[in-house]
């Protein structure tokens, strides 16, 4: 029996890259971290072509990443903002590590263009892993196991 999600990728993180793959993706998301809503305030802050920034932003709400609310400015027709759904603001973490990355690999001659900070202390933070008890794992002792395939394994069998 075959059904609509057997060909999807068994990876998580290809079926991630399916919706976040493109660059100007991330760099949406960014933009509308940093509390940018509009479609012209996205674009302008971009640079990127509106035939670009509309697929994007269809691929981002399609995949419930983003959901849209209608606003209206006195004199215009009905537009369209894009706000980050719960799936959209867990993708901070993200982006703060391809920033954090960046930061680290790729620096700047005048440092970082932005900082990672609580918002209640304003106490710098930095991305990372997090065990099931809160506490902290050095990205060396993380490792990532392929997890056993479930076509291809009998009970009392490990992948």
């Amino acid at each position: 029996m075959s059904g609509p999600m057997d060909d999807e990728p068994a990876c998580s993180m290809e079926r991630s890259l399916q919706v976040l793959g493109e660059r100007w993706t991330l760099l949406v998301l960014r933009e509308v971290l940093y509390g940018r809503h509009r479609f012209a305030e996205i674009q302008s802050a971009l640079g990127i072509a509106s035939n670009l920034l509309s697929d994007r932003l269809k691929v981002l709400v399609d995949a419930g990443v983003l959901r849209t609310l209608t606003y209206q400015e006195a004199g215009s027709r009905p537009r369209q903002s894009y706000h980050l759904t719960p799936a959209g603001l867990e993708l901070q973490p993200v982006l703060g590590a391809l920033q954090q990355w960046g930061d680290r690999h790729r620096p700047r001659p005048a440092g970082p263009s932005v900082g990672r900070r609580t918002r209640s202390t304003g106490r710098a933070v930095h991305v990372g892993f997090v065990d099931d008890e809160g506490r902290e794992v050095p990205v060396e002792d993380v490792l990532l196991a392929a997890a056993p395939d479930p076509q291809n394994s009998s009970p009392g069998q490990s992948g």
